[in-house]
């Protein structure tokens, strides 16, 4: 169908408003396969889009995952990652959790090969996504405030709870004090009076503004602690109130795990740390292992 019969998407989000101006936009620009493409894309049900692999829209669209790439890079997007982010943002707000899970069922269906595949490519997608996402000075600016951290606060809820506790665990092996924050509301407070002059915090936060976040950011602007955020969605509103923002890319669809990148970012934090202090590191990890030996030695040797 012309570009010109592509209708406006009523209440089906932003996500696909702007994927549909931008078919209309830079129509002329298209080569014939790029408009087959752009054609597809404006036209399928969103929860198609956000589970397809692009060699899967390659195929649907009569095209190849090159083309469907290369489409839509002209329409101003990265690639489909980002595609599949703009549009679930408004797709999860208005289709009910049990719903996604029943789509997402039937479209993996029973096929284990399918299943792995679709699995390792949302991982894949989302961990690329993060490496172009975050450039090497927000990346150094996070490391620089946690190098001489007294102490690093580690705060994560729901969701973002695994990255903040690894984060937190493994601070302590390489020797550094660490604390783990899950709480909410009123318990929260007791924790805040914990932070310190020349602590750090970092806060593990894929969306959602929340309460807790901004008297957590305020309380360490106001002791002189600094703060690293890990978001997808709340870099712009917290940038300037933070030393750092990294990014870490949400799943689109619920077929990867939610704390996938954050716990990607956390292992980069902790690598880039153990290098700064390597005698500490070291020094620490020969402790851990001889407790653990310790503890895991047999009755008989150990002192009654």
């Amino acid at each position: 169908m012309p570009v010109t019969e592509i209708s406006e998407p009523g209440d089906l989000g932003e996500g696909v408003a702007r994927l549909r101006a931008a078919v209309r936009d830079h129509w002329e620009a298209l080569s014939a396969s790029e408009r087959t493409v752009a054609q597809y894309l404006a036209s399928a049900p969103v929860e198609q889009l956000l589970f397809a692999s692009a060699q899967e829209l390659g195929t649907a669209s009569g095209t190849s995952n090159a083309t469907v790439v290369r489409a839509l890079q002209r329409l101003g997007y990265g690639g489909l990652p980002a595609l599949k982010r703009e549009l679930a943002t408004g797709f999860t707000a208005a289709v009910a959790p049990e719903v996604r899970l029943k789509q997402r069922i039937a479209h993996v269906g029973r096929d284990l090969d399918g299943i792995w595949g679709d699995v390792l490519d949302e991982a894949q997608e989302r961990i690329e996504q993060t490496r172009r996402l975050t450039g090497q000075d927000s990346l150094r600016a996070a490391v620089a405030a946690l190098a001489d951290a007294g102490e690093v606060h580690c705060f994560g809820i729901a969701a973002s709870e695994a990255a903040a506790r690894h984060l937190a665990l493994a601070l302590g092996r390489i020797g550094r004090r660490s604390r783990f924050l899950d709480a909410t509301g009123f318990a929260l407070a007791d924790h805040l009076l914990g932070l310190r002059q020349g602590d750090a915090v970092v806060i593990f936060q894929p969306g959602r503004a929340l309460t807790e976040l901004t008297v957590l950011v305020e309380r360490a602007r106001a002791v002189g602690a600094r703060v690293v955020l890990v978001t997808d969605e709340l870099g712009e509103e917290f940038g300037d109130r933070v030393d750092a923002v990294l990014t870490a890319p949400h799943t689109p669809t619920g077929i990867t795990s939610e704390a996938l990148t954050a716990l990607v970012v956390a292992d980069v934090l902790l690598l880039a740390l153990t290098t700064l202090d390597e005698e500490r590191a070291v020094d620490t990890s020969h402790q851990l292992t001889v407790l653990r030996e310790q503890l895991l030695s047999p009755k008989g040797n150990r002192r009654s």
